[in-house]
């Protein structure tokens, strides 16, 4: 739908108060159960917020970048951050389960919205194949599933999640809470130890934990400003799935006192459990003994002769990994029926169940992860790698895409055309060019890696074909789709 198409509905919509009380704003919200509790939300937002991302891939990044990883955090939690809360914003103004795919299609018109939900499906789709991958390999770390092939392991892990999504949206949120559970649980234990391990000045590995650690083996930057620059790419995608949040948001009864809470909360957590976790790990050990291989937290804990440290940890990360497949599907499964009521993504995924589940979009998302099960049976070494920096294109358009809609949606307040509510993000448009220079700079860096991220930002023509040759195949079920919502709201 045009932008000016949206403007001229909307005020006519204005003007029939009573069937804008029994029908949605986005067609796609119709049908969905109110069941998510404030405890899932604010749960959600945790387990958005902290990931594989933090519990396996600080290790390497610590390796690269030295004790200067936590700025490096801080300031893309920062940029996260400001996400977020312009999405909350735009949440509060109206509640969509179709999320930023529907305030695009406000403020950005079909074509915004339709670039929006299919490059968030690329997103979680890839993810997803990331996510059976890893739980693949983290299961293989027990000798009992070593002799069951890579794949096997992923088509069960995609089978389990996928039976959770379809039952129901609250059983979603409650296997979301009790994931959350177990990873903060975790980060919180080792944070209490490290603390222990700190005031006592208890040996590990051989070095004494406190500032000797950091200033004894080349500082704050031991190789320089390069790598931590570099490592920038890799952290925003630590941070993906906070944009959850948004999404969760119109299956709640009430958004409005919710999701400021849960957004604002997110701030402290990142800067608690990112920041505060790297801090602690660069103040018990030298970077130099982290690697990329094994989780930072195994590395401590097995130093310190912790029984069973990598046994643990191992489940935590596992956990995570489910977690993150576990949001994936349930996203694009509301993102895609939001899509094809407007008639930008196939019929079959605006399909809901009787438990109003849109189980057409979740298993759409599932068919693109059982190619990904494929993907690991031909190059079980190399598809982790792969699909999670085609994810990282995913992530940072989305991103993207939410700051340009709130810049929009700030311009229209200021003009009179809507009210924005308490819930704000502040300095705009300053903040949004600001995230979204910062983003476009993170994607730029990805050219610097020669093995992968060149390739990766080589793919961006290629996706920018197939998204054209798209919307050409899509657009006149959209223009039909468009022609009937203005009849509707115009009568």
């Amino acid at each position: 739908m045009s932008k000016d198409a949206v403007e001229s509905a909307q005020a006519a919509a204005r003007t029939q108060t009573a069937q804008a009380a029994r029908t949605p704003a986005d067609a796609g919200d119709a049908g969905y159960s109110k069941d998510l509790k404030a405890r899932h939300i604010n749960m959600i937002a945790i387990g958005g917020a902290i990931g594989t991302g933090l519990l396996l891939g600080a290790g390497g990044r610590l390796h690269n970048a030295g004790p200067a990883l936590a700025l490096a955090y801080l300031v893309c939690g920062v940029f996260a951050f400001f996400v977020v809360r312009a999405l909350g914003e735009l949440v509060l103004y109206r509640p969509s389960s179709g999320s930023f795919v529907s305030y695009a299609r406000e403020f950005l018109g079909e074509k915004g919205a339709y670039v929006a939900g299919w490059m968030y499906f690329l997103n979680w789709s890839t993810t997803g194949i990331a996510d059976i991958t890893a739980i693949a390999l983290y299961t293989h770390y027990w000798s009992f599933f070593t002799s069951i092939p890579q794949w096997v392991l992923a088509l069960i892990a995609l089978a389990v999640v996928l039976a959770v999504n379809l039952i129901s949206v609250k059983i979603f949120g409650e296997m979301e809470f009790w994931f959350s559970i177990i990873k903060v649980a975790t980060i919180v234990g080792f944070m209490l130890i490290s603390v222990f391990l700190l005031a006592t000045q208890h040996k590990v590995g051989g070095h004494t934990p406190g500032l000797s650690v950091i200033t004894g083996h080349g500082g704050v930057f031991p190789h320089g400003v390069m790598p931590v620059v570099l490592v920038m790419q890799g952290v925003i995608f630590a941070y993906a799935a906070l944009e959850l949040v948004g999404v969760a948001a119109g299956e709640t009864a009430e958004p409005e006192k919710i999701v400021p809470r849960a957004v604002n909360s997110i701030m402290w957590r990142v800067g608690l459990f990112y920041v505060g976790s790297v801090v602690l790990l660069a103040l018990l050990l030298p970077g130099s003994v982290y690697s990329a291989d094994e989780s930072p937290f195994v590395t401590v804990l097995s130093k310190i002769g912790v029984p069973a440290a990598g046994d643990v940890m191992n489940l935590v990360v596992l956990t995570a990994a489910m977690s993150s497949l576990n949001s994936g599907l349930y996203s694009t499964g509301r993102i895609l029926r939001s899509m094809a009521m407007a008639g930008s993504a196939p019929r079959f995924t605006a399909r809901m169940s009787r438990s109003q589940v849109p189980y057409g979009g979740i298993l759409l998302t599932c068919a693109v992860c059982v190619l990904g099960v494929g993907l690991n049976y031909l190059m079980p070494s190399q598809a982790f790698e792969i699909v999670l920096n085609v994810a990282s294109l995913g992530i940072v358009s989305t991103w993207v895409i939410i700051m340009i809609c709130h810049m929009i949606f700030v311009r229209r307040a200021r003009a009179g055309l809507a009210t924005r509510p308490h819930f704000q993000l502040k300095f705009s448009p300053v903040t949004e060019i600001a995230t979204i220079a910062f983003l476009l700079a993170c994607l730029g860096m990805m050219w610097n890696d020669p093995e992968v991220g060149r390739k990766t930002v080589l793919l961006i023509p290629v996706i920018a074909v197939l998204l054209v040759a798209g919307w050409f195949a899509v657009r006149r079920r959209v223009d039909r789709r468009t022609d009937d919502e203005l009849s509707q709201l115009t009568r």
